[in-house]
């Protein structure tokens, strides 16, 4: 039986892209060699980490405009700690939407003063704050595109003079913004890019060299960017899952076809969440709908167990809600084909019918 994927990450990756990585394992450009065993300063491997660099500026319409693409470790959850030790001066501003920018905060004031812009707390996060004023004399600005969690994904970025940062993890590549607006962009692979394991930092070079105190190696984004992503071994396999990901992207059009395809997606759910009289949507309001995570819930619990036996008998996977929010959240990244989203809607119109 065919799999319906919404798994909130790691998550649905392409078919044809699982196929190549998966003959790459065993047998990398003819070399008759792994993928996996071959040397990273290899001339193969290079390319491969050089052309994912350079598709990522491509896609986010930023080559040429000082940005520089980098591939690290340590998922989005190191860059809560190495924006701030690169960028954090004396005092940041962060807009805290969720758990993720929650555990940013956390780390950034492990490095100077944090001020809280706004929050969405008190009502669990169930909706995204506007109209806060950011400090000029702020050195950045840390916001959460999406939150996977609470399914809430701001709309509208706000105008500062001050440099913008963006975790991006659970949205990257799926829909089209003014990327040039951010001075520094990371997002875990494992949402729209690929498996787990690498991370890719987007950064505008002439935001560094602001802060005094010494930054460890590992932790220098100039030392990452003079060494092209290759101070330490890089994560091979996730690097270039990616790398075919961001082809396969490339392939079908770029941001704009896919952001077209995500939107089909997510209207045709929510529509019949709001249509459906057995379900309710998590969400407080509705401009704050993620695209790429909707959170939902039975009005009636006692349709648990006949909603969740109709889930595994049509093949859908990885539904149910984290456990802080409980329900059920669909998650609907790039690779997610519209036919997914049109079974779990046929699902529950089938509950429905036999309520």
């Amino acid at each position: 039986m065919k799999k319906h994927n919404f798994s909130a990450g790691p998550c649905i990756l392409p078919q044809s892209v699982l196929q190549k990585s998966a003959e790459a394992v065993l047998n990398f450009n003819n070399s008759n060699l792994s993928l996996i065993e071959i040397s990273h300063r290899s001339k193969d491997f290079v390319e491969v980490m050089d052309t994912a660099r350079s598709l990522a500026l491509e896609h986010l319409g930023l080559q040429n405009k000082g940005y520089q693409a980098l591939f690290l470790q340590g998922g989005a959850s190191f860059q809560f700690l190495m924006a701030a030790y690169n960028l954090l001066e004396k005092k940041a501003a962060y807009l805290n939407t969720g758990t993720w920018s929650s555990n940013a905060i956390k780390e950034a004031k492990f490095l100077g003063e944090v001020v809280e812009v706004a929050t969405s707390k008190s009502d669990n996060f169930n909706f995204i704050p506007k109209n806060y004023n950011i400090p000029k004399d702020a050195d950045y600005f840390h916001c959460t595109s999406n939150n996977t969690i609470f399914g809430t994904q701001i709309q509208s970025f706000p105008e500062t003079e001050i440099p913008m940062v963006c975790d991006m993890s659970s949205d990257i590549f799926s829909r089209q913004l003014d990327f040039s607006k951010f001075s520094l962009i990371y997002a875990g692979a494992q949402k729209n890019m690929g498996p787990a394991g690498t991370t890719l930092v987007v950064i505008k070079e002439d935001i560094l060299g602001k802060v005094t105190r010494a930054i460890p190696s590992m932790l220098n984004y100039k030392v990452q960017i003079d060494k092209e992503s290759m101070f330490n071994t890089p994560a091979v396999f996730p690097v270039y899952v990616s790398m075919l990901t961001l082809q396969w992207l490339k392939d079908l059009g770029g941001i704009s076809a896919i952001e077209k395809v995500n939107n089909q997606k997510a209207d045709l759910l929510y529509n019949e969440i709001d249509r459906n009289p057995l379900f309710e949507g998590y969400v407080a309001k509705k401009e704050d709908r993620s695209k790429m995570n909707a959170t939902f819930n039975l009005r009636n619990e006692e349709l648990k167990a006949t909603f969740d036996d109709h889930l595994k008998q049509a093949g859908i996977n990885g539904l149910n809600g984290h456990r802080s929010v409980g329900g059920y959240r669909a998650s609907m990244y790039n690779a997610l084909p519209l036919e997914s989203v049109q079974v779990l809607v046929d699902v529950m119109q089938a509950v429905e019918k036999g309520a």
